[in-house]
């Protein structure tokens, strides 16, 4: 049987525990970022990211290791570090705003990391991979690297989710309440670049911010608390990034677009049904009245 097949294929095993931490971690982070209107913060990490996947390939190359792109992860995990924590300083010191330095980081960091790849002596063809994401060829050290960034993020994303909260809610009032408001503000753009460190061998950069988003914005959909908004959230992530595996498996399609299309989806079928409902609740009251 074609599922046997694929449990017993270590490509598909490694596959799916990357999808599975992917899934899980990713709207943690993502729900503090749409409660902070910054949903697209995703975005401008994962571009800055493609420079560090550069530099990873540049100091792989000049030390000898095989494969060369074996410090690209890490690379794009120190990147994307910098960006986000730059980005933040220059939206706390107000030298200017937060668009403008995440416009900087798309642009900036795409052109850099077209050079530097080029200057590491590969092609523009060696990041279609992390654009795009290529989960058929995560590899051991991979699968590693995911699970330790997914336990940080776990581990801060929910240890912190009081003081957090706070903070996503209502900065004023985290502050006033005695919050060390920047360095809270440090932790959210360090998690949301090491989640998009950990998702971009899943969905690739161009499409990171969906699996941090879309799941949050379909429990918002079914709930008003914060908890179950990220309980319903990672659930959904899980459930969709497996199930984008498993068709991508019988189907030649790439999984990234797969769940993200999975996605996007079940977000249209949910809002969809609530409508439906409240129209209905609607039509009811007013008979009765």
């Amino acid at each position: 049987m074609w599922i046997t097949d694929m449990l017993a294929s270590p490509l598909m095993q490694r596959a799916l525990i990357v999808a599975v931490l992917v899934g899980f971690s990713a709207p943690i982070v993502g729900t503090y970022l749409v409660q902070r209107s910054m949903a697209l913060m995703g975005d401008g990490i994962g571009h800055i990211s493609l420079t560090g996947v550069a530099l990873g390939w540049i100091v792989g190359a000049a030390i000898g290791i095989e494969p060369v792109d074996a410090l690209a992860i890490p690379g794009a995990v120190v990147a994307s570090i910098a960006g986000a924590t730059l980005i933040e300083l220059l939206r706390l010191r107000g030298h200017t705003g937060s668009d403008v330095a995440l416009a900087m980081l798309f642009y900036g960091g795409i052109a850099g990391g077209v050079i530097l790849i080029r200057i590491a002596g590969g092609t523009t063809t060696n990041l279609t991979s992390y654009l795009f994401g290529s989960i058929a060829t995560v590899s051991t050290s991979d699968v590693y690297y995911t699970i330790g960034l997914a336990v940080v993020i776990v581990a801060i994303g929910l240890g912190l989710r009081g003081p957090l909260f706070a903070l996503s809610h209502d900065e004023e009032f985290a502050r006033a309440s005695g919050l060390r408001v920047a360095a809270l503000n440090i932790v959210v753009a360090v998690l949301a670049a090491l989640t998009v460190s950990v998702s971009m061998r899943v969905v690739g950069v161009l499409l990171v911010s969906a699996i941090m988003i879309v799941p949050v914005a379909i429990a918002q959909l079914v709930s008003h608390s914060f908890v179950n908004t990220m309980r319903i959230a990672t659930v959904i992530g899980i459930i969709a990034t497996i199930a984008g595996l498993v068709i991508t498996y019988r189907v030649a399609a790439s999984p990234g677009a797969m769940i993200v299309v999975l996605l996007i989806g079940l977000y249209i079928v949910v809002a969809l049904i609530k409508a439906g409902t409240g129209f209905l609740v609607r039509k009811v009251t007013v008979k009765k009245l």
